[in-house]
């Protein structure tokens, strides 16, 4: 399955789409289960559609055009609506349409940008973009298959985490939150509790100086679970401490559950000269930043890391780490609500509000029964990341190679059989 490799302009590889267009606006929606489509993914979902079927968009404006922090072009199916900030092709007879998805995000389409403030790809720069493309439909197919093959994946692992990260709030919030259990036996109901860890919930409550509690249990602030630490950032001005391989975490990558992918790393000599350690299983909590507005981001370090000064972490002290972990994550809508402004507008979220807020929770020896049920999911969701990453660079190193004729299909696909 080797055929001629030729350079081609897009505008002879695809059908375009366009015209079809129809911006909505955002007081005329109407809510409903069709995917409505702008530069970079979904926007919203409305009661209409305008396109059945498959279809490649490609952001028409907007700064991940010049970033790349978010697809430039990506695959739409089914019923959908499509904004007029991105473009709709699909491959004509010479091109796989998801060849064109792969192709596209290789492809350097810097010279094509028009717009100094924001970025914009007009549809007659679009049809421009050279592709280097195989004249062989089968052979096109098959590359899509094998970078599809990786992507379905990491997306697969994506939801588990997803869906584990879910159950586990679930969990969480009703064993140590609502205390279902609690009063489930005190109301002399069945709790649904395995039986290794039912003897570990009390059958009544008693009244402590923080409100109601489970008998025998502690209703404290988080700075009682918790020894909390500020970061800092090592001088930009002295390189040699940039140099390592220790993970300094900013807000900007705590985006997941896990603090697993660092800004950047430092040496050894910046712990202590600008900047600290929070050792595994610490908390890490944003309480700085233009964006905790929006969220307060949680993560928990699965190993010593560095973090600046827009984040505080807590260091487990009388408590086990995934239930602090679960505890911070089911704090985020609270802590939001008492997040602060700066004089420039910044958003504060003040050390005093976030180390009082609350949290009940057992003697230590049966939180060690019970966050078993926690470390487990947790554990799994490390594992599905790592996955993710090991994946990720895999696609991203077969990418250009495939799609420039470097690497040859029957090659690729041991590749990717070893690793899936």
């Amino acid at each position: 399955m080797v055929g001629e490799w030729r350079e081609r302009p897009l505008a002879e590889l695809t059908d375009n789409f366009d015209g079809i267009r129809v911006p909505v606006k955002e007081a005329d929606r109407r809510p409903g289960p069709y995917p409505y489509y702008g530069a970079s993914g979904v926007v919203d979902h409305v009661d209409d559609y305008l396109f059945d079927g498959h279809y490649l968009l490609v952001a028409e404006d907007g700064e991940n055009l010049r970033t790349r922090n978010t697809p430039v072009a990506f695959l739409a199916g089914g019923k959908f609506w499509v904004n007029n900030h991105a473009h709709v092709i699909r491959g004509n007879r010479h091109a796989d349409t998801r060849f064109l998805m792969y192709a596209l995000s290789a492809a350097d389409i810097s010279g094509y940008l028009t717009g100094s403030t924001i970025p914009k790809l007009t549809q007659g720069n679009l049809n421009r973009i050279p592709l280097l493309i195989p004249d062989d439909i089968p052979e096109q197919r098959a590359i899509a298959h094998i970078l599809g093959t990786l992507d379905d994946k990491i997306e697969l692992n994506r939801r588990m985490s997803e869906t584990l990260e879910a159950m586990a709030r679930s969990l969480f919030k009703s064993w140590f939150v609502d205390l279902d259990p609690v009063r489930a036996k005190a109301e002399g109901r069945e709790t649904g509790l395995p039986v290794e860890v039912a003897p570990f919930f009390p059958d009544s409550f008693e009244d402590s100086d923080r409100g109601e509690v489970p008998k025998g249990w502690t209703r404290a602030p988080l700075g009682f679970w918790g020894s909390p630490l500020s970061g800092g950032t090592p001088s930009k001005a002295d390189s040699s401490l940039w140099v390592g391989e220790i993970p300094w975490i900013s807000p900007k990558v705590m985006n997941s559950i896990h603090a697993d992918e660092a800004e950047d790393f430092v040496a050894p000599r910046a712990v202590g000269n600008g900047t600290r350690i929070a050792p595994a299983g610490s908390t890490l909590v944003m309480v700085r930043g233009m964006g905790l507005h929006q969220e307060v981001r949680v993560s928990q370090a699965r190993g010593d890391v560095t973090f600046n000064q827009d984040v505080k972490a807590l260091v487990p002290r009388a408590i086990e780490p995934s239930l602090l972990l679960f505890a911070l994550l089911d704090g985020q809508e609270d802590l939001l609500g008492r997040v602060e402004s700066s004089g420039h507008g910044t958003g504060v979220l003040p050390s005093k509000i976030l180390l009082e807020h609350p949290s009940a929770m057992p003697r230590a020896d049966m939180q060690r029964r019970l966050a078993a049920h926690f470390d487990g999911p947790n554990d799994r969701i490390a594992s599905l990341r790592a996955e993710i990453r090991t994946l990720t660079a895999l696609r991203d190193t077969l990418l250009p190679k495939l799609i420039s004729g470097e690497l040859r299909v029957p090659d690729a696909e041991r590749l990717v059989a070893g690793a899936t």
